[in-house]
């Protein structure tokens, strides 16, 4: 059974940084475009990122120049490097792949606060 399985969320002060973690069991990684999403309380899921290759990337205008989202191949993981944290960004972060199937991850929280 393919799954994504998150990590790294947690509770972080105005202007610092998280990274988080998406692993891929199975064997769909190298075939999907990997992307993360957040949903804040009370509103819709939004497009973070989304990466297909190092020269293919997407990120929402929001967090461009804040967040870098990269993938290794090897350890069929991606990430979500996000600095300058702001507190509207405290959402649950959602890890998906695009590919052969449509896969969600169950989400991590990240608390962006004082």
């Amino acid at each position: 059974q393919v799954q994504l399985v998150e990590s790294g969320g947690g509770l972080v002060q105005p202007g610092g940084s998280l990274r988080l973690s998406c692993a891929a069991s199975g064997s769909i990684f190298r075939s999907s475009a990997m992307g993360w999403y957040r949903q804040a309380a009370g509103k819709e899921r939004e497009l973070v990122a989304v990466i297909r290759s190092s020269r293919n990337r997407y990120y929402a205008g929001s967090v461009k120049g804040r967040f870098t989202i990269s993938r290794d191949n090897a350890k069929d993981t991606v990430y979500l490097q996000m600095n300058r944290l702001k507190p509207v960004y405290t959402a649950v972060y959602f890890c998906n792949a695009d590919g052969p199937w449509v896969l969600w991850g169950q989400g991590t929280q990240v608390t962006v606060s004082s």
